[in-house]
């Protein structure tokens, strides 16, 4: 499957091109901003950015550097190295803040940095089915997760010596549609896209210790976290903690969705309403 067109456009960083998504009206503020999970990238965002555009709402997601469309950056592909690029990205774009976070999965640990160092410019922060970095320090979490860690990095090394071409039909398990879907379905299978975002999660942990050693979120930002399935649990607890911590806090449990489709179609809806909670707590709607 032949790398697909670009579906927004490239600003470059340090020398490298990385690819941006930008949708919703040309102005207004806070930018949402879409920060995807581990082994995703722009293409994950193209539901939530329709919509959130719908609601006149303006958004940015982009592929973290090696992932998607966009250059392979300097190693260790920590969340240091993620936050920079991030910051120098934004800065070529113009975009000064203030910043709505937005965070899938691993995305989690990476919104909490970058809110760390950059706590002047955040208006508020969504939490989609994230791990926290106090989440991730947990023992029962550790246990838990050690064995999709393990599964993440053999896929990864699988994918990237090319084993999964033949099987990129069934890569999109979001539930997206038109040109994301089949972006999402040649990253699936595109050994440069997964051996980066194989690097990205060997280094795990130092993203973790990165995202606790800016602190804790500041109470006063609004958090919403929206989790696929309605059970409780240990884990929905963990998760949940950061909307409970907050001054102005929002939690929905979407019946139903998994981890990954809960940013397709069927369920995107419920991360727009939390999205335009957090704006309303900040003020901004």
């Amino acid at each position: 499957m032949r790398q697909p067109d670009p579906r927004g456009d490239f600003l470059t960083v340090d020398g490298r091109r990385m690819h941006v998504v930008r949708a919703g009206p040309p102005n207004g503020t806070p930018l949402v901003l879409l920060e995807a999970g581990a082994f995703g990238f722009s293409a994950d965002w193209a539901v939530v950015q329709a919509r959130l555009a719908a609601h006149g709402l303006r958004s940015l997601a982009y592929d973290r550097a090696g992932l998607g469309l966009s250059d392979p950056g300097p190693s260790p592909r920590d969340g240091l190295a993620i936050a920079y690029d991030l910051e120098r990205l934004l800065a070529e774009a113009g975009e000064a803040g203030p910043y709505l976070l937005v965070g899938h999965s691993m995305a989690g640990l990476h919104t909490q940095l970058f809110a760390g160092r950059n706590g002047d410019r955040i208006a508020g922060l969504v939490l989609v089915d994230a791990i926290t970095p106090l989440m991730a320090r947990d023992r029962w979490f550790r246990l838990a997760a050690r064995p999709s860690h393990r599964f993440m990095l053999v896929a990864g090394a699988v994918a990237a010596a090319g084993l999964l071409k033949p099987f990129s039909r069934w890569g999109d398990t979001i539930g997206l549609d038109g040109e994301a879907r089949t972006h999402k379905r040649w990253a699936f299978a595109d050994a440069g896209h997964n051996r980066c975002a194989a690097e990205e999660v060997a280094h795990w942990d130092a993203a973790v210790s990165q995202a606790l050693a800016v602190g804790p979120l500041d109470a006063a930002w609004p958090v919403a976290v929206v989790t696929a399935g309605a059970r409780a649990s240990r884990l929905k607890d963990l998760q949940t903690a950061a909307a409970r911590a907050a001054s102005h806090g929002h939690i929905d449990h979407v019946a139903g969705a998994s981890h990954a489709s809960l940013l397709g179609v069927a369920f995107a809806d419920p991360i727009v309403a939390a999205i335009e909670q957090v704006l309303k707590a900040a003020g901004c709607k």
